[in-house]
């Protein structure tokens, strides 16, 4: 495919977490041309469903599509052209000048807006709290646990920020463990000498890192869904694991999520949606 040329506009998607990945992997599959941009230090907590992992790895797959780091928007073609998603260290999305998107969706998920506006492209699409549409982007896609999960807002915002996670098998915040200390992030072994990473079935008590040298303990039984990367410097109070109560989650800590899928779904709707109401062309 490297000489075929690719006149697809544009969509860029700022950040590229495990929420922002089941919108980049809807994209690429629906037929978008998907560049993404990422901080220099993403702390990704799901990092096996995560594309920003490419970050630091060079390149990441979660399902069937790759994510690869590039320096510039030239190499940004050439792996798209290749059939991969480039991803460029670009926290301020200063790309938007080279890449001139048709669309950019803000998927950060930082609970407030980080600098998208409605003039980086034709359209554009926040997700979550923080953004408004027909003020600061022309859509929101609901990011809230339940019935409205994945809805696309014209006019307005997205439910609040509540600061709790929501509810898995009877869970809420006892779901997510945040560092007892600031320091670097260090991997443990369980009793059998394996390493406890993610996927892992653990029980309430265990320990399953340390920070600085102090143990970070499991809060419930579950399966170790999220864990941020061994060696990375945390400050107190910082997320760093999740634990899935549901034990059958263990095949699934590498794909994308129900609550990603959905989101990715009501992205593809906005973006369709606002095409065709303003005669913009998105894809071939």
């Amino acid at each position: 495919m490297d000489n075929v040329q690719d006149n697809r506009p544009w969509v860029l998607v700022r950040g590229a977490g495990d929420l922002a990945t089941g919108v980049i992997v809807r994209l690429h599959r629906c037929g978008f041309r998907v560049a993404v941009t990422e901080c220099a230090d993403p702390s990704a907590i799901r990092r096996r469903a995560a594309l920003c992992e490419a970050v630091w790895n060079g390149q990441a797959t979660v399902e069937d599509v790759t994510c690869r780091r590039v320096p510039d928007a030239e190499e940004a073609v050439r792996v798209a052209q290749a059939g991969g998603v480039p991803l460029l260290v670009d926290e301020r999305a200063e790309c938007v000048s080279a890449l001139r998107p048709a669309a950019v969706v803000d998927a950060i998920l930082a609970k407030r807006n980080l600098g998208t506006s409605r003039d980086m492209a034709p359209i554009t699409v926040g997700l979550g709290p923080g953004f408004t549409a027909g003020d600061d982007v022309d859509a929101v896609v609901e990011t809230m646990r339940g019935h409205h999960l994945g809805r696309v807002i014209l006019q307005g915002a997205a439910i609040p920020n509540t600061g709790v996670p929501g509810v898995i098998a009877g869970y809420a915040a006892e779901r997510v463990i945040h560092a007892p200390a600031s320091g670097e992030m260090a991997f443990v072994q369980d009793e059998s000498g394996c390493t406890v990473d993610i996927g892992a079935l653990v029980h309430k008590g265990q320990p399953i890192a340390q920070v600085g040298g102090v143990p970070v303990l499991a809060t419930i039984d579950g399966v170790l869904r999220g864990l941020i990367r061994q060696g990375y410097p945390v400050t107190a109070g910082l997320k760093i694991a999740d634990i899935d109560p549901r034990p059958e989650q263990a095949a699934c800590c590498d794909t994308v999520s129900d609550k990603a899928r959905a989101i990715g779904g009501g992205v593809v709707e906005a973006l369709l949606y606002l095409a065709r109401q303003r005669g913009i062309r998105l894809l071939d």
